[in-house]
């Protein structure tokens, strides 16, 4: 059994589930990135889980890429502040929605909503860059094996923790 800390503390877990705008990225066998939006996000009890959803069609590709090689980024921004976080796995594998999910993304929906309006966007702006239909939703769970502040400023890059 691993008994290394999870890379993720307990603030930066809060964060990745507090209604930020999240975007995964993979990539091709020829280097080439594939990039989608998640429309929300699952951190495991003891944080050493992610779980991110993606509507297949928008994420055919991506989809493809993970299965190929399970190489995934995620970046996780909250819109107002530009607070940015990045995680990085080599072991992305599919994972099934669980039955509290869909409340979950529901109420990461309504938070990103509400953080997109403070900066004088309209909340429809908001909800069309994340609509999606329930059953096209799939997840992607990895354990993170790195992760990066990606806030601009001077400590962009550095590790988490750093």
């Amino acid at each position: 059994m691993d008994m290394a800390l999870p890379v993720l503390d307990e603030a930066h877990a809060a964060f990745i589930v507090s209604g930020v705008s999240i975007v995964v990225a993979a990539r091709d066998a020829h280097n080439a990135p594939t990039v989608v939006r998640a429309v929300g996000c699952r951190v495991s009890a003891d944080r050493r889980r992610v779980t991110v959803f993606v509507p297949r069609p928008q994420a055919a590709a991506l989809l493809d890429d993970v299965r190929a090689n399970r190489e995934l980024a995620a970046v996780f921004c909250q819109p107002s502040t530009h607070r940015t976080i990045q995680l990085k796995t080599r072991d992305a594998a599919f994972a099934a929605l669980e039955p509290d999910d869909l409340a979950l993304i529901a109420a990461e929906t309504d938070l990103f909503v509400a953080d997109i309006q403070k900066l004088e966007y309209p909340g429809e702006v908001a909800r069309a860059l994340v609509a999606h239909a329930p059953d096209d939703l799939t997840g992607i769970a990895f354990t993170p094996h790195a992760a990066f502040a990606q806030t601009p400023g001077p400590r962009a890059g550095e590790p988490l923790g750093a």
